[in-house]
């Protein structure tokens, strides 16, 4: 079993910053990969980005790119998701998610294991 558990969201004006975490711990390996998704109300959980633990290679959606960067501090066994230039349309509740896989994945359906979700609103 793996067990996740985000912390960093808030309130931020648009053009601000956040940092989310996310701590994993339990059964983790080599082969695994943590991701971040963002849903709000009455829509499906999109992706957000992606990093592979092994060889750090990172994916992240078209929306974020130049804004969002994934990271990861192997020793902490914890997930960054540094968020700069927010726009009212960021606002969500972010999840992290974990799968024992090689590569991140943009399907939330592959991803087995999840944290709680931390709210995430940016106003104009």
């Amino acid at each position: 079993q793996v067990q996740l558990e985000e912390s960093g969201g808030g309130l931020v004006q648009a053009g601000g910053s956040l940092r989310l975490s996310c701590a994993a711990s339990g059964r983790t390996g080599i082969n695994y990969v943590m991701a971040w998704f963002r849903q709000v109300p009455g829509k499906e959980r999109d992706f957000v980005a992606g990093i592979s633990w092994s060889s750090g290679n990172t994916i992240h959606a078209d929306s974020v790119k130049g804004r969002f960067t994934i990271s990861r501090d192997n020793a902490k066994n914890t997930v960054y998701l540094q968020m700069n230039s927010l726009k009212p349309e960021d606002t969500a509740v972010y999840y992290c998610a974990a799968r024992f896989a090689w590569t991140p994945s943009g399907e939330s359906n592959t991803y087995r294991y999840w944290g709680q979700g931390t709210q995430v609103t940016v106003s104009s």
